[in-house]
Protein backbone atom coordinates (compact mmCIF):
# COMPACT_ATOMS: atom_id res chain seq x y z
CA UNK A 1 0.00 0.00 0.00
CA UNK A 2 1.16 3.58 -1.09
CA UNK A 3 0.52 4.87 2.89
CA UNK A 4 3.37 2.11 4.09
CA UNK A 5 5.69 4.11 1.98
CA UNK A 6 4.69 7.06 3.41
CA UNK A 7 2.90 8.78 0.82
CA UNK A 8 -0.83 8.47 -0.13
CA UNK A 9 -1.67 7.99 -3.03
CA UNK A 10 -4.12 11.69 -4.30
CA UNK A 11 -7.26 10.89 -4.09
CA UNK A 12 -10.89 12.44 -5.03
CA UNK A 13 -12.78 14.43 -2.05
CA UNK A 14 -16.01 14.25 -4.08
CA UNK A 15 -15.47 10.51 -4.18
CA UNK A 16 -14.97 10.55 -0.67
CA UNK A 17 -17.67 12.48 0.62
CA UNK A 18 -19.85 9.55 -1.00
CA UNK A 19 -17.74 7.00 0.26
CA UNK A 20 -18.08 8.68 3.93
CA UNK A 21 -21.61 7.75 3.93
CA UNK A 22 -20.84 5.06 4.92
CA UNK A 23 -18.92 6.28 8.02
CA UNK A 24 -21.49 8.81 8.65
CA UNK A 25 -23.13 6.26 10.65
CA UNK A 26 -20.89 6.77 13.79
CA UNK A 27 -18.98 9.62 12.65
CA UNK A 28 -20.07 13.20 11.88
CA UNK A 29 -18.39 16.16 10.00
CA UNK A 30 -19.63 19.47 9.51
CA UNK A 31 -20.19 22.54 11.51
CA UNK A 32 -22.43 20.67 13.84
CA UNK A 33 -20.37 17.49 14.03
CA UNK A 34 -20.71 16.32 17.79
CA UNK A 35 -18.85 13.15 19.12
CA UNK A 36 -21.99 10.30 19.15
CA UNK A 37 -21.19 6.66 18.49
CA UNK A 38 -17.70 7.59 17.01
CA UNK A 39 -15.60 11.06 17.34
CA UNK A 40 -16.54 13.74 15.21
CA UNK A 41 -13.72 13.78 12.53
CA UNK A 42 -13.50 17.45 11.62
CA UNK A 43 -10.01 18.66 11.82
CA UNK A 44 -8.68 14.76 11.76
CA UNK A 45 -5.69 15.42 9.49
CA UNK A 46 -2.94 16.93 11.96
CA UNK A 47 -4.93 15.94 15.04
CA UNK A 48 -3.91 14.02 17.83
CA UNK A 49 -5.75 10.58 18.54
CA UNK A 50 -7.74 10.35 21.01
CA UNK A 51 -7.96 13.86 21.53
CA UNK A 52 -11.80 15.61 21.21
CA UNK A 53 -13.62 16.68 24.06
CA UNK A 54 -16.94 15.45 23.20
CA UNK A 55 -16.01 11.80 23.05
CA UNK A 56 -14.69 8.82 24.99
CA UNK A 57 -12.06 7.30 23.55
CA UNK A 58 -10.80 3.74 24.11
CA UNK A 59 -7.65 3.78 26.43
CA UNK A 60 -5.52 2.38 24.00
CA UNK A 61 -6.38 5.04 21.52
CA UNK A 62 -5.77 7.70 23.93
CA UNK A 63 -2.43 6.36 24.56
CA UNK A 64 -1.16 5.92 21.10
CA UNK A 65 0.58 8.81 20.60
CA UNK A 66 -0.62 9.23 17.11
CA UNK A 67 -1.15 12.20 15.07
CA UNK A 68 -3.43 11.63 12.43
CA UNK A 69 -1.01 12.67 9.46
CA UNK A 70 -2.50 11.58 6.14
CA UNK A 71 -0.14 8.42 5.83
CA UNK A 72 -1.13 7.23 9.52
CA UNK A 73 -4.88 7.92 8.43
CA UNK A 74 -4.82 5.88 5.44
CA UNK A 75 -2.96 2.58 6.71
CA UNK A 76 -5.70 3.22 9.86
CA UNK A 77 -8.56 2.92 6.97
CA UNK A 78 -6.92 -0.34 5.66
CA UNK A 79 -6.22 -2.01 8.76
CA UNK A 80 -7.82 -0.53 12.46
CA UNK A 81 -6.70 -2.75 14.41
CA UNK A 82 -2.61 -2.99 13.50
CA UNK A 83 -2.28 0.70 13.84
CA UNK A 84 -3.91 1.22 17.33
CA UNK A 85 -4.22 -2.48 18.69
CA UNK A 86 -7.22 -2.82 21.21
CA UNK A 87 -8.99 0.11 19.74
CA UNK A 88 -12.62 -0.19 20.36
CA UNK A 89 -13.79 1.01 16.60
CA UNK A 90 -16.10 -1.53 15.28
CA UNK A 91 -15.05 -1.68 11.85
CA UNK A 92 -12.65 -4.54 9.98
CA UNK A 93 -11.17 -1.87 7.37
CA UNK A 94 -11.06 -0.94 3.68
CA UNK A 95 -8.92 -3.14 1.26
CA UNK A 96 -9.50 -0.43 -1.86
CA UNK A 97 -6.80 1.16 -2.00
CA UNK A 98 -8.36 3.94 -4.40
CA UNK A 99 -11.53 4.74 -1.17
CA UNK A 100 -8.64 4.90 1.06
CA UNK A 101 -7.28 7.82 -0.78
CA UNK A 102 -10.87 8.74 -1.73
CA UNK A 103 -11.42 9.03 1.77
CA UNK A 104 -8.28 10.73 3.20
CA UNK A 105 -8.89 13.59 0.78
CA UNK A 106 -12.41 14.26 1.61
CA UNK A 107 -11.62 14.33 5.59
CA UNK A 108 -9.00 16.87 4.73
CA UNK A 109 -11.46 18.97 3.44
CA UNK A 110 -13.32 19.16 6.45
CA UNK A 111 -11.60 21.87 9.20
Amino acid sequence: MAAAQGTVQPGDAAAGKVAFKRCASCHQVGPAARGAFGPQLNGIVGRKAGATADYRYSPAMKQSGIVWTEQKLAAFLKSPSEVVPDNQMRFWGIGDERQIANLVAYLRTQR
